[in-house]
């Protein structure tokens, strides 16, 4: 039995795989009855249908009696924006239901709900691979912070800018391309007020069919133009200090902007993300200089790296590196991390790296 649930399964994460339905979990659903396929589903929009119900849809009265369902993520109990997934599955005569991963944040207890109503239940099937769908749910569940994705281009020799700070283009149209999808995977991108200043970039993603991340902006003065390409539309989030100019905050504020603000000169990056997430921004790209990285790395709250290394040599010692602030003084205390992928995108290299679970 326990084969063929991972030959289900499998099936089952596939489909989640196609699922973008930001910010709720990617999670997929198949149906089986008399060892074959039956049904299949995924949940392809938050506030819409989830994946089991998706499945049941296909079906017609009475057809998904005494079947087996296998779903990713264990199925909710409870009303959101949808009706629970569990009333479906106890209506529709499923006796059995196999899901990958336990609901992390313990607010649903589906598991339990189907058992009192007489349902043999199993988890634990393909766990870790049904985890990797959704690491920034599961971040969130466990830390109360967005997943964070830092991702840069620089020079051969580590240069994001030359000494005047041109920066168009590093990298190849190719790898501004992937940037752009990386934007639209995540839910928002953040930015420090000296890229803004210097490159008044849009931060959008550009992609047909796809949302734009929220804007999130660091600064601290609210130095920001009205003006700038990344306030267009108001969807943005400006993160500044409580001492900031409060004509210019209710002027951001009335053009839709809103205006996060925090004790202290710096804004302290954790308290940020708490905010960011009780906002239900789940996920997070940082596209910053060299200081608002430098930010992030020093504090450990970067979970996956992308940099796109470009066959070009800028050097100058005043030109900006990705990753700059006080820096470390012995190699020892260099965070380590580790190689997730190596690949070519156009005439560049895109390593993708996360934290090493070793200490040190």
């Amino acid at each position: 039995m326990h084969l063929k649930d991972e030959k289900f399964m499998r099936i089952a994460i596939g489909l989640a795989k196609k699922a973008e339905p930001l910010p709720n979990p990617r999670v997929g659903a198949v149906i089986v009855k008399n060892g074959k396929v039956i049904a299949t589903g995924y949940h392809h929009k938050a506030g819409e249908a989830h994946a089991e119900v998706n499945a049941l849809r296909k079906l017609g009265k009475g057809e998904a009696k005494n079947s087996t369902i296998y779903v990713t993520l264990e199925p909710c109990s409870h009303y959101g924006r949808t009706p629970p997934c569990t009333k479906a599955i106890v209506e529709a005569g499923i006796s059995r239901v196999v899901y990958a991963v336990e609901d992390p944040t313990r607010k649903v207890k589906g598991a339990e709900e189907l058992k009192r109503a007489g349902i043999r239940v199993q988890g634990g099937i393909l766990q870790k691979e049904a985890q990797v769908l959704n690491p920034a749910f599961y971040k969130v569940a466990k830390t109360g912070m967005p997943f964070v994705t830092l991702k840069s281009a620089c020079s051969l020799d580590g240069k994001i800018a030359s000494k005047s700070g041109d920066s168009k283009w590093i990298s190849s149209p190719a790898s501004r391309e992937l940037a752009h999808w990386l934007r639209a995977k995540n839910e928002g991108i953040i930015a420090g007020i000296g890229t803004v200043l210097q490159d008044n970039p849009r931060l959008t993603a550009r992609l047909e069919g796809r949302r734009d991340p929220m804007r999130i902006i660091l600064d601290s003065k609210l130095r920001i133009p009205l003006d700038a390409k990344a306030l267009a539309g108001g969807r943005a989030i400006i993160a500044a200090n409580k001492g900031c100019d409060k004509k210019k905050k209710e002027k951001l504020e009335s053009m839709g902007v809103k205006v996060l603000l925090f004790s202290g000169k710096k804004i302290p990056l954790k308290p940020l993300l708490k905010k960011l997430a009780m906002l239900n921004i789940t996920s997070v790209l940082v596209e910053g200089g060299g200081e608002t990285n430098a930010g992030f790395v020093e504090e450990k709250l970067v979970d996956r790296y992308y940099f796109f290394v470009c066959p070009k040599i800028i050097g100058g010692r005043d030109a900006k590196s990705p990753v700059e602030g006080e820096g470390i003084v012995k190699i020892s205390k260099a965070q380590k991390l580790v190689f997730e992928k190596v690949e070519k995108i156009g005439t560049d290299v895109l390593i993708v790296a996360v934290p090493s679970p070793e200490k040190g």
